[in-house]
């Protein structure tokens, strides 16, 4: 069941639109490298679950959940975030809980830093976990790469810690994939990334792995045709040369019959 906040549209009067809200501040992301990471999770994903048109997901978008909130410009963008059950393709700004059915992200992922980590683990963390009841929150250091999960307790309204796995995966149940942390180049940096992974643990591909893993494929279906016509020229060359051995001995034989 999706997160959801109790909207009470009786005491708006009435609510703001979506469109009449601020959706943008002019302050870009910590860093280049804070951009590529929510830009690697979002398009990954998006990727893995192309086929489907139940979810959306997006980063660094405002979200508003309430009125009081909307009216004092108290801006919220989640870095990541993944709401199930809802329309994919519906073309939004911002997201504004009382314009999508009451509906709040299921799981939210803060890209920190040194200057934002204490209101990512506190103020944030709060609005998450009470108003918005967020199931899933993580938080990855994109330079660092640590990485925290905490999955929502809902008689408390609080979250608890993730274990992780063995190989420091974080199980994202809400979405039924994992999180982990995995060296690779993107976009031509070579560092530590953090991925979405499937159950068995194989890494949801980007779309530059997706078209080196084809061109692969095709190389080596390449080589295998290749490979097959050799063989086959190779077999041709066999039977040719039997055929003229098969020759010689009729010859032979022939002429020796005539004797």
């Amino acid at each position: 069941m999706s997160s959801s906040y109790p909207i009470h549209p009786l005491s708006w009067s009435p609510p703001p639109r979506g469109e009449d809200l601020p959706c943008e501040d002019g302050e870009p992301m910590e860093t280049f490298r804070h951009y590529l990471q929510m830009s690697l999770l979002i398009m990954s994903l998006r990727l893995a679950w192309k086929d489907r048109e139940n979810f959306f997901v997006a980063g660094n978008m405002f979200m508003y959940y309430s009125q009081l909130q909307a009216r004092k410009n108290d801006f919220r963008g989640p870095d990541v975030f993944v709401v199930l059950d809802t329309d994919k393709h519906k073309d939004r700004k911002s997201w504004v809980v009382w314009e999508e059915d009451g509906k709040t992200p299921d799981v939210i992922i803060e890209l920190t830093s040194p200057t934002t980590v204490a209101v990512d683990r506190g103020e944030k963390m709060r609005i998450y976990a009470r108003l918005l009841r967020v199931a899933e929150y993580y938080l990855f250091d994109p330079y660092t790469a640590e990485l925290e999960g905490y999955r929502l307790d809902p008689i408390r309204a609080e979250y608890q810690p993730i274990q992780p796995d063995e190989q420091g995966r974080l199980a994202c149940d809400r979405l039924g994939l994992m999180l982990g942390v995995v060296p690779g180049e993107f976009q031509d940096y070579q560092v530590d990334w953090l991925r979405w992974l499937d159950r068995e643990g194989q890494v949801l591909p980007h779309g530059e792995e997706l078209a080196e893993a084809e061109a692969q494929r095709a190389e080596a279906e390449a080589r295998r045709a290749e490979a097959e016509a050799q063989r086959a020229e190779a077999e041709a060359q066999r039977v040719q040369e039997l055929a003229a051995k098969l020759a010689q001995y009729e010859q032979k034989f022939g002429a020796l019959n005539d004797k």
